[in-house]
């Protein structure tokens, strides 16, 4: 059985907590599989650098119940051991009034039991009401233990055993207020794990704390993955040609859900690294342009620097190269991205607009309904997304997506742009359960280089 770790709320150590698991577990097995609950695009890069192994998301709004036990099944099909870190508390989802999209739904969704983290500072005896609520409050969750974060002393320690013997929930870890562990983060989370100097010796740490602070006589079968059902792999559409397509990756892009990668290369195509950090020019014969999010923000000056990068984008896109960039990747099509200090960076100039980072942060699902075609969408296509920005982009005159927020469903503003062959959007999306959308993509490139070929 896998084992699924939730927290009493954000903030009460969910990732410190995952990432000693998988440290300790990694130190004794080679197959040991991360998945992530909701949208978050950092917390599985983490992940991935302890595994090895790319972390799989688990959000039924961008995919659905279906693709969710779909994709534990088949990325835990070779695994010896299998985690999945939760999301903000135990039954906090996409509304308030029911737990859709939460750590719980996932729980219940696989059938898994959950290791709730309780924060145990300035409180003793209250942690008892804390914990009985939590496994009473939906009896299909199953708590299997606790374990209890941020313990000032043995003697703190003590009374918060005591008080929690009547509830007969294991305590299945115990971690002290000087073991916290400080990840560094900015202003959209955790930093990512490329920008990190000292994460070897951070995570030594975190190991050291999987191997000393927890009861691994009992952790060890609850985290062994019981046998999946059998898994059908879906039947893609075969294309005429095998299109090449340049994926922006380095410490400016680094926003990819590891599905969406697969399933581009399954459909056919040849994916193709590059940096618009540091390279001065895309990749020998590509068809396609793939810009994910990240923190072009944070690298503006260095990106602006790099005017070949710049210049060989803006050539291969006003050509007609399809292209499809999200959030940082919208940015750097922009004219110029405005930072935190007012300071202007050029970009590449395909949109004819400004990216100007400022403080309130943009954050939740969206319903995006297509109101033109693009590469990527036809007109009429409803999708679901999600938001996640702190930079603002004046509203395009012919915008790409109408929105609406997924608990009131009330109208947004706007967004995205399509331009050239280019689909560019604070949107991020999940092809998992919509592979209609990168196959549309892909046969835009072959369509594109087939009619470069003509004009030769």
């Amino acid at each position: 059985m896998s084992l699924i770790v939730a927290g009493e709320r954000s903030g009460v150590g969910k990732t410190t907590v995952t990432l000693a698991l998988l440290s300790a577990l990694q130190q004794q097995s080679q197959r040991v599989q991360s998945f992530k609950v909701g949208p978050d695009y950092i917390d599985p890069m983490f992940h991935h650098y302890v595994t090895g192994r790319s972390c799989r998301n688990l959000d039924p709004v961008l995919t659905s119940e279906a693709y969710v036990q779909q994709c534990f099944a088949l990325h835990t099909k070779d695994a010896e051991y299998a985690l999945i870190e939760g999301v903000m508390g135990l039954f906090d989802g996409a509304t308030g009034t029911d737990d859709f999209a939460s750590t719980a739904h996932i729980a219940r969704l696989l059938n898994l039991p959950v290791l709730l983290i309780l924060n145990c500072s300035s409180l003793s005896r209250s942690i008892a009401a804390i914990a009985h609520g939590y496994s009473t409050f939906d009896p299909r969750i199953q708590i299997a233990g606790v374990v209890l974060n941020r313990v000032g002393s043995d003697r703190h320690l003590e009374l918060l055993t005591d008080a929690l013997k009547p509830l007969n929930l294991p305590i299945l870890g115990v971690l002290r207020r000087q073991d916290d562990i400080v990840i560094p983060d900015r202003h959209l989370g955790l930093i990512p794990t490329a920008e990190l100097t000292d994460l070897k010796a951070l995570l030594d740490r975190l190991a050291h704390l999987g191997k000393t602070c927890f009861d691994w006589s009992k952790l060890l079968p609850l985290l062994a993955p019981s046998p999946s059902p059998p898994c059908s792999s879906p039947v893609f559409p075969s294309l005429s040609s095998t299109p090449r397509l340049a994926i922006a990756r380095d410490s400016a892009f680094s926003f990819y859900y590891a599905d969406n990668l697969d399933l581009l290369q399954q459909l056919g195509a040849e994916l193709v690294d590059w940096s618009p950090l540091r390279d001065a020019a895309l990749p020998e014969g590509v068809q396609g342009l793939y810009f994910g999010g990240g923190f072009p923000e944070v690298f503006a000056s260095e990106l602006a620097e790099n005017r070949p990068a710049r210049d060989a984008v803006q050539a291969a896109i006003r050509g007609g190269m399809p292209t499809y960039a999200e959030c940082g990747g919208l940015m750097y099509l922009c004219e110029q991205i405005v930072d935190f200090d007012g300071r202007s960076h050029p970009m590449t100039g395909i949109l004819p607009t400004t990216a100007t980072m400022g403080k309130r942060l943009t954050l939740g699902y969206r319903q995006a309904t297509a109101l033109q075609n693009s590469p990527m969408v036809k007109v009429g296509d409803r999708l679901w997304g999600h938001e996640f920005h702190r930079s603002i982009v004046p509203e395009p005159e012919q915008p790409l997506f109408a929105l609406q927020g997924y608990q009131t469903r009330l109208p947004l503003a706007p967004e995205g742009w399509q331009r050239y062959q280019v689909h560019a959007s604070y949107t991020h999306l999940h092809f998992g359960a919509q592979p209609e959308l990168p196959s549309r993509f892909l046969q835009h490139c072959i369509m594109r280089e087939g009619r470069s070929n003509d004009r030769l």
